[in-house]
């Protein structure tokens, strides 16, 4: 049996639905916050699409989730991203999720050879006895809009979101679940294989269409010359105090011996 925990009113086909509240599609009216009451070893595949965030006791939750669920079933978690400014003002959200959650999920952690990576945690080895066993087999980020935009190359996006807070929006893992022993070689043959995801994750993929090309502008035809007449010279102050006339008072004789005298 398939679980669709938290649907909503937009059930998956196929799936058994689970909410708290009496929408349209929901099969069990039930709050997860009293455990899950389906029985042990039942549930072949899980999803939790903007649910687990907002429940009191996600530990709790968690075992749940893990008690019913069978051997290398698979568990498919949408979250509101933590580093986002619109989701950690949100007084609603109980818990974050963010890159590094998949660490506290497993004692055995398994990193997929393909996409974003789950940083190491400090002390790990130190952490308390984890009562179930996730393995990580898929993490995507979904940006925000502004990021969108295919002017931006995936490794670009990886060094933001490292870098600055608010570029990511939601996130969503894929987990196996382990009871028995599997080896490296059945998690990365998993972490191959297409998953089923949340309807509304096509919309997130989703590109914003690219700008409009930009008009080559004309180009400009040459001016028609015209012919400039050359700036004559300035003559020099010296050549024109040599060619300077005599004062008009010296062609009288008598203004003239005055002059001289």
């Amino acid at each position: 049996m398939k679980l669709d925990l938290g649907c909503g009113a937009s059930k998956h086909p196929d799936f058994y639905g689970i909410d708290r509240r009496p929408l349209d599609g929901v099969d069990l009216v039930w709050d997860v916050n009293n455990g899950i009451p389906l029985p042990d070893n039942s549930i072949e595949w899980v999803l939790a699409s903007r649910s687990l965030p907002y429940v009191q006791d996600l530990h709790a939750v968690l075992k749940e989730i893990y008690r019913i669920s069978i051997h290398k079933s698979v568990v498919c978690i949408l979250a509101p991203y933590a580093h986002s400014f619109r989701n950690a003002t949100n007084p609603l959200l109980r818990h974050r999720f963010d890159e590094h959650t998949p660490r506290y999920l497993t004692k055995h952690f398994y990193q997929p050879p393909h996409g974003p990576e789950s940083p190491e945690i400090k002390f790990y080895n130190d952490l308390e006895e984890i009562p179930f066993d996730f393995r990580l087999l898929r993490m995507e980020y979904f940006y925000n809009e502004t990021f969108r935009s295919p002017m931006y190359e995936s490794e670009e996006l990886e060094e933001l979101q490292r870098l600055q807070a608010n570029v990511v929006d939601e996130i969503m893992y894929h987990f196996v679940v382990v009871k028995e022993h599997i080896s490296a070689s059945e998690l990365d043959q998993l972490s191959r294989q297409s998953q089923m995801e949340p309807f509304c994750v096509n919309a997130l993929r989703k590109l914003e269409p690219s700008a409009d090309p930009i008009e080559k502008a004309e180009p400009r035809l040459p001016e028609e010359t015209v012919a400039v007449p050359p700036i004559p010279p300035k003559r020099s102050l010296a050549r024109r105090h040599l060619h300077k006339k005599a004062p008009r008072f010296l062609s009288n004789p008598r203004k003239r011996s005055r002059y001289y005298r």
